[in-house]
């Protein structure tokens, strides 16, 4: 079964449900694709989604750490666009570069620089 695995989502509790779905709207500039207020929002990404859920609404409590990793074609403007005060490390020395920066509840979203698109030219 090597090879026949997809990711499909990924999904992180909150305490404070609308204050994190303004930061991966409006500062990371995710797209909302789903919202139910109080319950969750889900946001799509090429290839998959990023839930975000109210802590203690879901049947089977999971822990609270993860990391997600979001590919950008544009890392420094995303970086403009997120602000410092939410980013916690760089290291542009890769490839691929990328930057960690932190949600409003201390979940680490990893930015990470696509590779630049190769010529069709032989």
């Amino acid at each position: 079964m090597t090879g026949s695995h997809r990711l499909a989502g990924v999904e992180l509790y909150f305490e404070h449900l609308e204050q994190a779905r303004r930061f991966y709207s409006e500062t990371l500039g995710l797209e909302l694709q789903e919202h139910q207020p109080a319950h969750h929002a889900k946001f799509g990404l090429t290839g998959g989604f990023l839930c975000l859920e109210q802590k203690g609404v879901e049947p089977y409590p999971s822990a609270d750490k993860a990391v997600v990793f979001v590919e950008v074609a544009d890392l420094q403007a995303h970086l403009t666009q997120v602000g410092s005060a939410h980013v916690v490390g760089v290291d542009s020395s890769g490839p691929p570069a990328w930057a960690a920066v932190r949600d409003p509840e201390g979940h680490t979203v990893l930015l990470v620089q696509a590779p630049a698109p190769r010529s069709s030219i032989p």
